[in-house]
């Protein structure tokens, strides 16, 4: 090793990195669009880095000595190590450069695909709202050492004025094949794990060459060992020890830190096993997760030596503002054991978090106070660091304003509204069940008449500048609210005939009105507040402003009926109501912290089952209750799922049971492995499933016919997460697949999510050919035994 192996007293494991005025999202769309080239990029990309650093430096970080982490991307931390190993799928070999770099156009391509390319596919980053490109790895993939962007990065800082050394980031190797699929074509039962002495050998290429750029420390992200397999694979003398000791071995490198945010690393039953395996192969700092992950045993802590330990006990994934007090002594206990110098951490990295409190405007009065963006979080981890250091009394300042804040948050009026809890606590399981299956799908054809194959979309289409604009004008009152309304109603006008006229099969307004799907549901449910700064980053260019869940949840009035009845009069076509369902809006929300989540989802639940109540008696014959996040709060262990999946679904049903059997209910699933949870979307007990499938060439529709699913499903067969507009061969292809699985009385045809980030000229093209693909399926197939199967179903 290289370098000393000091490391600072507080840090954090990374910073948002889109810009507090989304200053990359912006950036990055241009170049898309043409309007900068790569050193226009380029040079946004290193102003906000650069006003990243000083900002960390201005909040207690020290510059010199590798507390502030280098973890920017330009779209994605996953897709940054894909192009630092050079491990790109076989169809995009040729975006290779000879060295096996990757330059900025190609990683762009492998995000968005071109051509007939399919871009690489997209889902969950562990049980959070940010999605990664996943890795596709086969026998035959090549793996170099590539880091030239982060390199590049660590040299620049280094070489400014200030000498600032940054700490890089790159997401370990174990967790980086953990997260990979098998590429297509690999042998059955191929495991990309299987390909970690190659990766290693990368990796031990990519420290070298940080150490020559002036890096100090390295941080490796290992999150991957908080799963089911993290337990054998972090036991003693298994693979973790066995990489890492390889990993720190190399003669020319930085020094270690290696992360295991989003839970317990390892084997949950003895909690810090892992942390002594690593510092055992030789590793000289380990972080633990001490928010959602379980404290060290007395023995872990002891078998750490000299290696330091960096304790996350900072929320780096809500909001609400640290209980010093409770920080404070878990840091002074751990210090106590280890007998050595302890790091104030935050539990994972802060992208999962706004950038700063002090943007907000109009907040609620009381609600500033409870809370912590990432740059109050950076403070607390420095606070936190400067007590363990110097004692209590050296920030007694803080430690009392703080008390006074979690004091008036647990008094506050509307954190407890008892008629909202006596509501849920009067439930009966008779509120949870609908009628049987068999018998809504008859009553349901009766009343809407649909052809085989039935077309649709998933609820938003392109929010244009113009509606954008409109929304701004209101908001800053250049516009009335009955101009505003007027604007709404010629938009929702549009938007039905433009669908009419494509020839969909069962329409959608388009959610013109909806700034976001979980945001609109909070500004109309009592016990949410909006942010107006609060953007974080979903996936790529895309963020989102979750709102804050800080009361008792209910509806004062209906809010989605009067635009749903507006849109249903102007078409004889079925027109669906739009819904978020109560998971996700749990889930794309930041969420209170002093109740059980079932509870919470129970009293959103309660609030859509009142919405859902008024939809059908203005004569809605279809509600959509989306549910995208159903996978994404799935814990991560499996031993843990059945009970997350107990309150979930019955929150959704909840929701969805008061509904008539004749009144058709939908959900929307994304972003998911699917397989993992198809006894839970069948529990749902939704008429009609639709889900993101494209990208995956339909692979859900095997686990569906193999469980055998029997109601309604809709697998996507044009994915929107990409300017691509696929062919309708591609597309009758992608039917012709489902069908093969499925009988085609069960399918629908949809995009695979709403149509809210794309652009109108491909929006059409593309459900022109999704519609022609449909009428080409049903022209080849025999019509009278499928209308007479649906007859009879």
């Amino acid at each position: 090793m290289s370098t000393e192996c000091t490391f600072p007293a507080a840090t954090i494991l990374g910073y948002p990195r889109i810009g507090p005025n989304r200053e990359l999202k912006r950036a990055v769309e241009s170049y898309w669009a043409g309007g900068i080239d790569e050193a226009g990029l380029q040079r946004v990309a290193d102003e906000l880095q650069d006003r990243t650093v000083a900002r960390l430096v201005e909040l207690g970080l020290s510059a010199a000595d590798s507390s502030i982490p280098a973890d920017f991307a330009l779209y994605d931390q996953v897709l940054d190590a894909t192009a630092a190993l050079g491990a790109l799928p076989a169809r995009f070999a040729d975006l290779a450069g000879d060295d096996g770099s990757v330059g900025t156009a190609e990683y762009f391509t492998l995000a968005r695909g071109d051509g007939d390319r399919a871009p690489l596919e997209l889902t969950k980053w562990f049980d959070s709202n940010y999605h990664y490109l996943v890795p596709e790895i086969g026998t035959a993939t090549t793996f170099s050492a590539g880091a030239h962007r982060l390199t590049a990065t660590v040299r620049r800082q280094r070489q400014r004025e200030r000498g600032v050394v940054l700490r890089p980031v790159l997401v370990g190797p174990i967790t980086y094949l953990l997260l990979a699929k098998a590429e297509e074509g690999s042998p059955e039962g191929f495991d990309p794990l299987s390909r970690i002495d190659d990766a290693v050998v990368a990796y031990v290429g990519i420290l070298a060459s940080l150490a020559e750029a002036g890096a100090e420390w390295v941080q490796l992200d290992e999150p991957g060992l908080v799963g089911d397999r993290g337990g054998e694979l972090a036991a003693p003398g298994g693979l973790v020890e066995r990489v890492y000791r390889q990993l720190a071995g190399t003669a020319e490198r930085p020094a270690l830190l290696v992360t295991t945010g989003y839970g317990t690393a390892g084997n949950p039953a003895k909690p810090g096993e892992a942390l002594a395996v690593l510092a055992t192969a030789g590793v000289e700092a380990v972080h633990a997760d001490l928010v959602k992950g379980a404290k060290p045993s007395t023995e872990a802590l002891q078998a750490l030596g000299t290696t330091r330990l960096v304790a996350g006990v900072v929320d780096g994934r809500n909001v609400w503002r640290n209980n010093l007090q409770a920080s404070l002594e878990v840091l002074e206990h751990l210090q106590g054991v280890t007998g050595t110098v302890v790091t104030a951490a935050t539990s994972t990295s802060l992208l999962h978090v706004p950038h700063d409190v002090q943007a907000e405007t109009a907040l609620p009065e009381h609600l500033p106070a409870w809370l912590s963006f990432a740059d109050q979080k950076v403070r607390e981890a420095v606070v936190l660091a400067r007590g363990l250091d110097g004692g209590r009394p050296s920030i007694a300042a803080q430690l009392q304003d703080a008390d006074a804040a979690l004091r008036q948050r647990a008094r506050f009026d509307g954190v407890v509204v008892d008629r909202v809890r006596n509501r849920t606590r009067d439930l009966t399981e008779e509120a949870f069940t609908r009628g049987p299956a068999e018998r809504r799908a008859e009553v349901q054809q009766q009343r809407l008449g649909l052809p085989v194959l039935p077309t649709t979309t998933i609820g938003s289409f392109p929010q244009t500048g113009e509606v954008r604009g409109a929304r701004a004008a209101v908001r800053n009152g250049s516009i009335s609210q009955a101009e505003y309304d007027q604007f709404l109603r010629q938009e929702i006008a549009r938007v039905v005939r433009l669908q009419e006229g494509l020839g969909l099969d069962v329409l959608v307004h388009g959610e013109p009105e909806r700034n976001d799907m979980v945001q609109y549901f909070a500004e109309n449910f009592d016990g949410f507040a909006a942010t107006e700064q609060g953007w974080v980053q979903s996936y790529g260019s895309r963020c989102t402003r979750p709102s804050i869940l800080w009361g008792d949840v209910s509806r004062p009035q209906a809010f989605t009926v009067p635009w749903i009845s507006f849109a249903q009069s102007l078409t004889e076509r079925p027109l669906k109501g739009m819904l978020t369902g109560p998971v996700t809006i749990l889930a794309w929300s930041f969420v209170r912290d002093d109740q059980p989540l079932g509870n919470t989802a129970n009293q959103v639940a309660l609030a859509l089952r009142d919405e859902i109540a008024d939809l059908e008696a203005a004569g809605v014959a279809i509600v959509q209750v989306d549910e995208p996040a159903l996978r994404e709060l799935l814990p991560l262990r499996s031993a843990d799922h059945q009970a997350y999946l107990t309150w979930s679904v019955r929150a959704f049903r909840l929701a969805t049971a008061g509904a008539a059997d004749q009144t058709q209910i939908h959900t929307h699933l994304c972003y998911s492995e699917f397989g993992e949870v198809i006894s839970a979307i069948d529990g749902l007990d939704a008429d009609v499933t639709s889900i993101e499938a494209a990208r995956s060439r339909l692979e859900v529709v095997e686990d569906l016919a193999g469980f055998g699913y029997s109601r309604g499903i809709g697998p996507g067969v044009y994915d929107i997460h990409s300017p691509r507009v696929p062919s309708e061969q591609e597309i009758t292809a992608l039917i012709r697949t489902a069908l093969a699985a499925l009988p085609a009385q069960q399918l629908w045809i949809n995009p695979d999510c709403g149509l809210k980030t794309r652009g109108y000229e491909e929006t059409v093209v593309s459900l022109r050919n999704l519609v022609a693909a449909a009428r080409t399926v049903r022209e080849g197939t025999d019509i009278g035994e499928i209308e007479h199967a649906l007859a009879h179903s």
